[in-house]
């Protein structure tokens, strides 16, 4: 005879608190691929959702196709505009420009990095252009073309192409919404007024609704937003503020009249106590100045981001206030945190729907049983950390690597101690320009660090590897690399175009 073990007992039900884009996301993605499950959402019209994260980073197209979300239907149904990078402008010393693109830069020479000829060349004195100008995303973006990567030719730059996404995070949890409750996913109308625990364990038991409904689960879920309505109020999961390097606390949003042309790209714009954004979709521009609310009032922000719109307001500004930091632990009993209850990043890089993202799919990795397994609500947990750290390092980035000192907000965070572990990444960078990732989980490649400390104005040292190629070696390789990459910009086609063609959405019959 041969000795068994006993199978763990499945969880049966899973209850999702709060609706809004990380909500549904996570409804739409279970139900999806999740069989045998009863998967519910609860959530209440009374309690609006904050809806500006509509900028989106390239990983967001691997959640709409383990989603089986075809990418045409979601841009017309949330009058999605296609992203190419960021625009930074202003970021640097006050009147300069750079552009953080997605996708590949130009061509490595041997193994060495097109930053580091470009290192040498400009070091030597010798004519170069912008660095921007050997990035297709970036020379494409500007000019306001977009199109499709073609993999057909694998060694064009075309092929190497990469995009998001910009919509309406409204109508994307419409979007999803009908999907998820297509696929069997319960809505469950009403605002949660208590919790209760089980006496023993802690776990959560059920949640009691201001009509008098209980709702219970095996699983929670929690997308309640920053309240971290079960992991923070419940269960008292404390959180990790990370002010001291992220001063801004708050924000202002209003939706403006579109114009043109339409850019595929957001345009993030520094302020003298904080940033703009800017955010292009079919029918309307999203815009929103996040600030630090010790430096200046909302009155004075108001006036600020009204007096920087490329159209006519189509309603006030909304406030938002928010701590930048992260809970010590996303998961707890039985309760995981997704979105804005798990942390808050500012949206400076377009983060806040990838972490969504990334705590859905660990989730999926780390399915639990009804026995809530430690190792795996452990490693659920050191990710959570790793991603999180990871991703405000590279924020802190552009606000450390900065000549500006014009006000007392920019003085500060010039010259603020960062974390050790950012630290050492700018100092390697800074000696040589090299540039390891330290683990395969980290979000930004290569390729975006460069972009960021090279534009922000960091001043680094190139590969001493570079010296073994002539100098006119290098000029000529970096000048086929710009007029190739400005060809291949110039023929691609207009981004209003492209979508005219392809994916144009209807008329709104309210105004989004």
């Amino acid at each position: 005879m041969t000795d068994t073990v006993r199978g763990p007992v499945p969880i049966k039900i899973v209850t999702i608190v709060g609706g809004g884009t990380a909500g549904w996301m996570t409804a739409a993605m279970l139900s999806h691929l999740f069989r045998g499950y009863e998967i519910r959402l609860i959530e209440s019209d009374e309690i609006g959702i904050i809806g500006v994260g509509e900028a989106t980073i390239p990983a967001i197209r691997d959640y709409m196709l383990m989603a089986g979300i075809d990418q045409v239907e979601m841009v017309r149904a949330t009058q999605a505009t296609f992203k190419l990078g960021i625009d930074f402008v202003d970021w640097r010393t006050g009147d300069d420009r750079y552009f953080h693109g997605f996708g590949r830069i130009g061509q490595d020479f041997m193994w060495l990095h097109p930053h580091q000829l470009w290192l040498k060349l400009k070091a030597s004195g010798k004519p170069v252009g912008h660095f921007d100008d050997y990035a297709l995303n970036c020379r494409a973006g500007m000019a306001n073309k977009f199109c499709f990567p073609d993999p057909r030719n694998p060694t064009s730059p075309i092929s190497g192409i990469d995009y998001a996404y910009h919509f309406d995070a409204s109508l994307l949890a419409k979007f999803l919404r009908v999907r998820a409750e297509g696929k069997g996913v319960t809505r469950i109308e009403g605002r949660i007024v208590d919790v209760k625990l089980d006496g023993e364990s802690g776990y959560v038991e059920h949640v009691v609704l201001a009509n008098g409904r209980t709702v219970d689960g095996d699983l929670f879920v929690d997308c309640s937003g920053m309240r971290g309505l079960l992991i923070g109020q419940a269960l008292g999961v404390g959180y990790e503020d990370w002010s001291q390097w992220l001063l801004n606390d708050r924000a202002l949003a209003v939706p403006c009249e579109s114009v043109s042309p339409l850019t595929p790209y957001t345009r993030v714009t520094a302020r003298a106590h904080g940033w703009q954004w800017r955010i292009p979709l079919q029918h309307r521009i999203g815009n929103g100045h996040v600030f630090a609310s010790s430096q200046i009032s909302d009155d004075e922000a108001a006036s600020v981001l009204l007096a920087n719109l490329d159209g006519k307001p189509l309603a006030d500004p909304r406030p938002v206030g928010f701590r930048p930091g992260k809970r010590h632990k996303a998961w707890e009993k039985n309760v995981v945190a997704i979105g804005l209850s798990s942390g808050f990043l500012e949206p400076l890089e377009s983060t806040s729907i990838h972490l969504i993202q990334t705590g859905i799919t660990k989730l999926m990795a780390l399915f639990p049983h009804q026995g809530f397994a430690v190792p795996d609500v452990a490693e659920y947990n050191r990710q959570h950390d790793f991603e999180f750290t990871d991703v405000r390092d590279f924020i802190v980035a552009h606000y450390k690597v900065t000549d500006r000192e014009d006000t007392e907000y920019w003085r500060y965070l010039k010259h603020m101690a960062v974390p050790d572990s950012l630290t050492e990444r700018l100092e390697l960078f800074a000696s040589s320009g090299r540039f390891f990732r330290r683990a395969a989980q980290e979000l930004f490649r290569e390729e975006s660090w460069v972009q960021v400390l090279l534009g922000q104005g960091l001043k680094v040292a190139y590969d001493p590897m570079v010296e073994m190629i002539p100098q006119a070696t290098v000029a000529e390789f970096m000048h086929d690399v710009q007029e190739v990459v400005a060809d291949v910009a110039n023929a691609m086609p207009d981004h209003a175009a492209f979508i005219d063609r392809h994916c144009k959405a209807p008329p709104l019959t309210v105004a989004g």
